[in-house]
C-alpha cells in the first residue's frame, strides 16, 4: 500500500486542478459524500495506511458526513482533520468541519460530522434534532444533526442536510421519523433544498419489502431517493445491500441532480486492496452524489 501513498500529492494537485476548472466555468459543482467509517476512532487513526485511506476517499468530495465516529476522548477526529489539511497544497485549500455531540441511548454513543472545503462550503445554522414528539419521544438512537450549508458559487445557493445513521432493528421506524424530522426543520429554516443522507440500513433484512409502504419518507412522491434498493454500498463481497441512501426534497434540488451522478467509491478496488484491508477501513464505501449546474430536467 506504501506505492499508492506516494501518489497522493498527485491526487491532491489533480483535485484541485478540477475544482480550478469548473469554478472558472460558472457555478461550482459539489460533490456531495456520506461515510460510515465503522467504529472510527483512535484505533484506525493509529493506522497510517487505513488514514490515508479515508483521507483519500474525503479528499475526493466538497462535503463528506462522517458517520459511526466513537471516539470517547475526543481526540480522533481532530486528528483525522489535522492530518487531512496536512495534504492541502495552501490554506484555500483547507477543509473545516462541524460535529455533533456525542448521542445515543445509555453508554453507547456517537457522533455525526460534515467534513467541508472551506474556499466552497460555509455553516449557516445547526440543529440538534430534540426528538421530543408528545406520544413519540425518543424515536432515534441518534438524533439527527441538521446542518444548513451555504455555497455561494454553486448552482444551488443554500442546502441543508438531515443525516442519519438507524439502528438495524429499528431501521423501519427511525427512517419513517426523517418524515418529521423534515417538517420540524422546513418550518424552523427558510430552505426548500434538502438532501437526507446517511446508512439508513434500508435493505436487506432490516427493511422487508412489506415494509415501505409504511415509510412516509418513501410513500411521499416530494421525496426523490436517488439510491435503488439495488444499489450496494457493503464492502463484503458476501454482502449485496444497499444500507447507504439519499434522498431529496425540493424541485431545485432534485433538478440540480443527476441519478447517474450516484456513485459508490469502492476504495478497495481503487487502491488495490485484500477484503480484509479494506475491512480495516470499514465494512461500508463512501456514497456520493453531485451538485451539478449543468442538470436540468422538465
Amino acid at each position: 500500500m506504501s506505492l499508492l501513498f506516494e501518489l497522493t500529492s498527485s491526487t491532491v494537485m489533480l483535485t484541485a486542478l478540477i475544482l480550478l476548472l469548473l469554478t472558472l466555468g460558472g457555478a461550482a459543482s459539489l460533490k456531495i459524500c456520506s461515510f460510515n467509517i465503522q467504529s472510527f476512532g483512535e484505533s484506525k487513526i493509529s493506522k497510517p495506511d487505513v488514514l490515508d485511506i479515508i483521507v483519500e476517499s474525503i479528499i475526493r468530495c466538497d462535503l463528506m458526513l462522517v458517520l459511526e465516529i466513537k471516539d470517547a476522548k475526543g481526540k480522533a477526529f481532530d486528528q483525522l482533520m489535522t492530518h487531512l489539511n496536512s495534504k492541502s497544497r495552501t490554506r484555500a485549500d483547507t477543509f473545516s468541519s462541524v460535529i455533533s455531540e456525542r448521542l445515543g441511548r445509555k453508554t453507547y454513543k456517537e457522533q455525526y460530522a460534515f467534513i467541508y472545503r472551506q474556499k466552497m462550503l460555509s455553516v449557516k445554522a445547526v440543529y440538534q434534532y430534540p426528538d421530543t414528539q408528545t406520544g413519540d419521544e425518543d424515536a432515534f438512537a441518534r438524533e439527527p444533526f441538521v446542518v444548513w450549508f451555504s455555497a455561494p458559487n454553486a448552482e444551488i445557493k443554500d442546502f441543508v442536510i438531515i443525516p442519519i445513521h438507524t439502528v438495524p432493528e429499528a431501521a423501519v421506524k427511525e427512517i419513517d421519523e426523517l418524515y418529521d424530522v423534515y417538517q420540524n426543520v422546513s418550518q424552523l429554516w427558510q430552505s426548500d433544498n434538502f438532501i437526507i443522507m446517511g446508512d439508513f440500513n434500508a435493505a436487506c433484512s432490516y427493511v422487508p419489502k412489506r415494509q415501505w409502504v409504511n415509510i412516509r419518507l418513501r410513500s411521499d412522491s416530494e421525496f426523490v431517493w436517488l439510491t435503488g434498493d439495488n444499489l450496494d454500498t457493503s464492502v463484503k463481497a458476501s454482502t449485496k445491500c444497499a444500507y447507504d441512501r439519499v434522498v431529496l426534497h425540493g424541485e431545485k434540488m432534485i433538478a440540480a441532480v443527476s441519478p447517474e451522478s450516484v456513485e459508490v467509491f469502492n476504495f478497495k478496488d481503487e487502491f488495490g486492496l485484500t477484503e480484509q484491508q479494506a475491512l480495516a477501513v470499514s465494512d461500508h464505501f463512501p456514497l456520493c452524489i453531485t451538485v451539478n449546474q449543468a442538470q436540468r430536467r422538465g
